[in-house]
């Protein structure tokens, strides 16, 4: 199977390089200048999982077109940020051809119709990961914590089907911790829930879940947060199963805990931010429900603050 990685950031530099580390051909589409440093240092990771330091292939935008005539794709990757979705699109767009398919591993769940109308929903599986990873200052990919697994399935159709048992075959053999989805809604909807209220909360409150719950009415917020994404799900034909519910409140209400969405850590680095495709998304689709959402709305107001101010 041949892979393109759009990007070598966090997520794409973390699941690429594995990938790459174990001898499959990953081939990592970037910007000139990470090109350069690709060339120069290849990919560094930096993990409790092990470190390594891989010589990787990588093209830039401009001479994709030529490569993938040379060499079709059997699977794009895509792992940008959600706002950068556009972009995206059109620089992985030569790579997309009749028999390649599209796995998004972006977080929230605003880009399918849009990738849908791209590439055709034929061609785009559905995917989710749990890492924490980031870009450190010298390109290197820095994995934060031990959990690093991706999750995927057919939308449509045979669960087994030949694409997704070559891509799982592929994990496999690299070591990746990974899940092969026969309902891969249910496990998207089950993270975005989660996901939706960890980060409306922790950018509400500019605090650690540790730090939210330590105050009086502080455990109760954030199980009332997550319950208005919870009933986000079930009118959405997602309802969360019970176990699901219970492990996520496990993490969200965690004394002590330091954990933050990562949507907080690009605010405090003054950063743009997934605040439309997670939290606004989810209230746009509780008003559309005319689900009464006030938590959720009042993080969307805070994050459009944010925002604007960094706009201006």
């Amino acid at each position: 199977m041949r892979v393109l990685v759009l990007g070598a950031g966090g997520t794409g530099g973390y699941f690429g390089g594995r990938l790459a580390q174990s001898g499959a051909d990953i081939t990592f589409l970037v910007r000139p200048a990470r090109a350069e440093q690709l060339h120069a240092h290849g990919l560094s990771l930096r993990s409790p999982l092990g470190d390594a330091d891989i010589a990787v292939a990588h093209v830039t935008a401009d001479a994709l077109p030529t490569l993938a005539r040379e060499r079709p794709f059997d699977l794009v990757l895509l792992s940008c940020k959600a706002y950068d979705l556009d972009s995206a699109m059109a620089s992985a767009a030569p790579a997309v051809a009749a028999n390649t398919a599209v796995l998004p591993i972006l977080n929230g769940l605003a880009h399918y119709p849009l990738l849908d109308a791209r590439f055709g929903a034929e061609r785009v599986l559905g995917g989710l990961c749990f890492i924490s990873a980031m870009k450190g200052p010298n390109g290197e990919v820095l994995h934060l914590g031990r959990p690093a697994s991706i999750t995927f399935g057919e939308r449509e159709g045979n669960p087994d089907s030949e694409r997704t048992t070559a891509f799982a075959a592929l994990c496999a053999h690299a070591g990746i911790d990974h899940v092969r989805s026969p309902r891969i809604a249910s496990e998207q909807w089950a993270k975005y829930t989660f996901l939706s209220t960890l980060a409306a909360a922790t950018c509400l409150m500019r605090a650690s879940v540790g730090g939210i719950v330590a105050g009086e009415g502080g455990d109760a917020f954030m199980r009332a947060l997550y319950r208005e994404c919870l009933a986000v799900a079930e009118v959405e034909g997602e309802p969360i199963a019970e176990a699901a519910q219970q492990s996520a409140l496990t993490t969200l209400t965690q004394s002590g805990s330091p954990l933050k969405a990562s949507m907080l850590r690009d605010l405090e680095a003054g950063q743009a931010v997934e605040a439309m495709q997670i939290v606004g998304d989810m209230l746009h689709r509780a008003q559309a429900a005319d689900q009464s959402a006030p938590l959720l709305a009042a993080a969307w107001c805070h994050l459009q603050a944010y925002e604007l101010a960094r706009a201006n």
